[in-house]
């Protein structure tokens, strides 16, 4: 005797691909508030900086030593560059945990995912698309932040080359691809946090909990690896690596550090999703 999966599989017109499209579940995402409000934020930090600098002055090195936050105003690329360093390290993994942790857990917490399930909608085709919009979401946080400083620092202090505080400049072309490679990589870097966000996400109906979970493991693999007393043991932690792009931004960039970093990060988040994948098609789902 066939099960109703099998008969709804065969039913006249049904695709299981064709199911949950990704752009219907990008337009849902888009138009719920905590999407246009985290959109907001990060497209106003680099206003906030710029007040600051206004207020404040322009910023000079201490004890005779120079660092990029120094260069801030220099050029819109090096005022692009402080943002995603002031940023990496904390408020662009608030996003990422948001986007994926807030995905599967809200629709059991408004009680709407079995319902989605019952459309049918296969469970494997369901976490697919919410993972690929949250990751496309995540993405484009990232690009937004440094995107407007370019052109908010562009305007304030003019385009120009890129100064690096240990001495030489990168011409505004070579300096804009450079910014290409930081974002990309500090979002490779995240996929540490998303895989997090997206595994508890599928075991809690409630969305606090996963993206809290996620963002509170993230701050504890920062605070490893400030013990030292863990030695090479920190290697093996994502946070060791976060701050990896800054070799990028050299006249001569090392890619070793940001290799490891990205190997490091990806292996970890491809097991957190396999995680989550097997974990949600087992699971008995009530609400």
């Amino acid at each position: 005797m066939s099960t109703l999966a099998e008969r709804a599989e065969t039913a006249s017109g049904y695709r299981a691909g064709r199911t949950l499209p990704l752009r219907v579940e990008l337009v849902r995402q888009l138009k719920r508030r905590r999407t246009l409000v985290m959109g907001a934020v990060l497209a106003v930090l680099p206003f906030v900086l710029l007040i600051a600098f206004a207020v404040g002055g322009e910023p000079g090195g201490r004890n005779n030593q120079v660092t990029l936050m120094d260069t801030a105003t220099a050029s819109g690329a090096n005022f692009a560059a402080v943002n995603l360093f002031v940023s990496a390290g904390f408020l662009l993994v608030i996003p990422v945990a948001l986007f994926c942790g807030d995905t599967v857990a809200s629709e059991a917490g408004w009680s709407s995912l079995r319902y989605l399930l019952a459309a049918p909608v296969p469970r494997a085709r369901l976490l697919w698309s919410k993972l690929v919009v949250a990751l496309g979401l995540s993405l484009a946080a990232m690009v937004l932040l440094p995107v407007v400083a370019l052109v908010v620092g562009t305007a304030a202090y003019g385009w120009g080359p890129l100064q690096i505080p240990t001495g030489g400049v990168l011409d505004a072309g070579t300096a804009a691809q450079r910014l290409v490679v930081v974002v990309a990589y500090i979002f490779v870097s995240q996929l540490v946090t998303a895989g997090l966000a997206f595994w508890l996400s599928t075991k809690t109906d409630a969305p606090l909990g996963a993206v809290g979970g996620a963002v509170g493991l993230t701050i504890v693999g920062n605070v490893l690896d400030a013990v030292t007393a863990l030695g090479d043991w920190r290697h093996f932690l994502p946070a060791h690596w976060q701050f990896a792009w800054a070799d990028a931004v050299q006249p001569r960039p090392e890619w070793a550090g940001m290799i490891q970093g990205a190997a490091i990060s990806v292996t970890y988040a491809l097991v957190l999703f396999a995680l989550a994948f097997r974990g949600f098609a087992r699971k008995d789902i009530v609400s």
